[in-house]
């Protein structure tokens, strides 16, 4: 596959454009999301959102630093977005979440404003850093350094709650029994229920975890497809509200 460009046959699947309409599909430039699992800048503002018909006024609307992704302006068309990024249209102030979905794998849902400061995010990593601190690596590529003993309480594949403004973890949740789980991909995307069962293998990320729905479904999936997202109820907003149908321009 070329490194620059991108067929449209060749883009995921989920992706929301035709493979007819045109030869090439907008490739995400490097950033916190892999390819497969992100979404161009322009595309979701094209394509999901529609706040523009055609890529030229998409490039418009983003070189104007009209949207931020996690509260940041990007005006780079081809970065990436990816799971629990925060997306806020300035002129309009409407903001969105994107979180996985049953058969869009990915989609932005509408949030509060009071909520777009917080971001979820799973630890993928710890490393020991100059000066005796934990460095947390996030999924979206999010550094977060800690004392020693406020860090070596957090586990990899654990979730965290982020204040975007302060790049500070203000609660987290342990991948365990009871917690509620969010599955992230594979067949069951967008699935999310309490943790019943975890089945540990040598290599933990292929272990198994059991869960289920509101609705009483079972649902399983690797321990690597799950992100675990609050105790009792979600610490952040997962669902789109019942009143809201579709996104904007749809």
């Amino acid at each position: 596959m070329p490194r620059r460009h991108l067929r449209r046959y060749q883009a995921p699947e989920w992706w929301p454009i035709s493979t007819k309409e045109a030869t090439w599909a907008v490739r995400p430039s490097p950033g916190p999301h892999p390819l497969g699992s992100s979404l161009p800048l322009a595309i979701l503002v094209r394509d999901v959102l529609r706040y523009a018909k055609t890529l030229r006024e998409a490039r418009y609307v983003i070189g104007k630093g009209l949207i931020k992704v996690d509260g940041v302006v990007r005006r780079n068309y081809k970065f990436p977005v990816g799971l629990m990024d925060v997306i806020e249209i300035v002129p309009t102030g409407e903001v969105y979440r994107m979180v996985p979905h049953p058969t869009k794998f990915l989609w932005p849902i509408p949030i509060g404003k009071e909520e777009a400061r917080y971001k979820l995010c799973r630890i993928e990593n710890k490393t020991m850093v100059k000066g005796g601190q934990i460095q947390l690596n996030l999924h979206d590529g999010r550094n977060i350094q800690l004392p020693y003993e406020e860090g070596s309480k957090y586990s990899t594949l654990d979730s965290v709650l982020v204040d975007l403004e302060e790049n500070r973890v203000l609660d987290s949740v342990r991948l365990e029994v009871g917690a509620l789980g969010l599955v992230v991909d594979g067949r069951n995307v967008g699935y999310y229920g309490k943790i019943t069962e975890i089945i540990q293998t040598h290599i933990r990320r292929m272990g198994t975890a059991v869960i289920v729905t509101e609705d009483g479904k079972e649902v399983r999936t690797i321990i690597d497809y799950l992100f675990v997202i609050g105790r009792e109820k979600p610490l952040v907003t997962i669902t789109p509200p019942k009143e809201t149908t579709q996104v904007q321009g749809q």
